[in-house]
């Protein structure tokens, strides 16, 4: 039985379509070893916390919007986009190609903004020590499995990667097995933002970026094997990249407008954690699937 093998799929929150399914993936993943695993996780709501003591944790854009690095008129401008946009994003009744153009809308409107800012690079570790961003309950233990079991972790993040280092710099867990896909900051000779480097990865192009990042996938053309973790339907092409698969399981996290998007996700990842602020689940399967190699 699955749930006697990894007791974490037992909550209350945690639910599958299929288990067999679930069963089938993970005892073939297993067969075949830690030697041929990595890991591909979103970041924003993924890795880091979506609510702590009912408050909504910040992203790495909001992280920017509620430091001192930006003016009061660009964080209510950034506001105003966020409140037009995310309703979009989320909307369970509009395809992906309807919500394509508005998506690099919003994000092309940000980054702009915040260009305008003449952001110092100096000030972003300050801006994230002063945030409230939280890495999920069991991060350390997640960082700290995959790097002693020299499983790659490809964090793929429509945020900016500046930022999403920064935090995982501060708790101490960017561990040489990670690497970052992401929007990074381009600086002048002076430390100040001037632009955006290469082509913007949003929510609804991880396909794109996937697969710009051939090279990367190329490395690990014997890790085929994939555990997927994501926080929106977006995430679930990040792994299209990857040569010669053999197995994916991919693990969601709905963290708001449950109900409206229970359906799409059941439908779309094999294990959906409801509202759960750990790492308990994926460190469960990472547990199961390299304590027995």
């Amino acid at each position: 039985m699955l749930h006697d093998r990894i007791p974490e799929l037992s909550n209350s929150w945690v639910h599958m379509k299929d288990d067999e399914r679930v069963r089938e993936i993970l005892q073939s993943m297993q067969n075949a070893g830690s030697n041929t695993l990595q890991v591909i996780s979103d970041f924003d709501m993924t890795l880091t916390r979506f609510e702590h003591n009912g408050k909504r944790c910040p992203d790495c854009y909001n992280i920017l919007e509620r430091s001192n690095v930006i003016s009061s008129d660009c964080k209510e401008k950034l506001q105003e986009l966020l409140d037009k946009y995310y309703p979009i994003e989320i909307d369970t009744t509009l395809s992906v190609e309807e919500k394509l153009p508005l998506m690099v809308e919003w994000w092309t409107k940000a980054h702009e903004l915040l260009v305008n800012q003449k952001i110092k690079k100096a000030g972003l570790a300050k801006a994230v020590r002063d945030s409230e961003a939280k890495l999920r309950d069991g991060y350390k233990d997640f960082f700290a499995h995959l790097y002693e079991h020299s499983i790659p972790l490809l964090i793929f993040s429509a945020g900016i990667g500046d930022i999403l280092e920064e935090v995982i710099r501060q708790t101490e867990v960017f561990h040489p097995n990670v690497k970052v896909i992401s929007n990074y900051m381009d600086f002048d000779e002076s430390g100040v933002l001037k632009d955006f480097k290469g082509d913007l990865i949003h929510i609804y192009n991880k396909k794109e970026g996937a697969l710009l990042n051939t090279g990367h996938f190329q490395e690990l053309r014997m890790r085929t094997n994939v555990l997927l973790l994501g926080d929106s339907l977006g995430d679930l092409n990040m792994a299209d990249g990857v040569q010669d698969m053999e197995n994916i399981l991919k693990i969601g996290f709905l963290n708001d407008k449950v109900e409206e998007r229970k359906q799409s996700y059941l439908d779309s990842y094999d294990i959906v954690l409801i509202k759960d602020e750990t790492l308990d689940v994926p460190n469960a399967v990472i547990r199961f699937l390299t304590d027995s190699n």
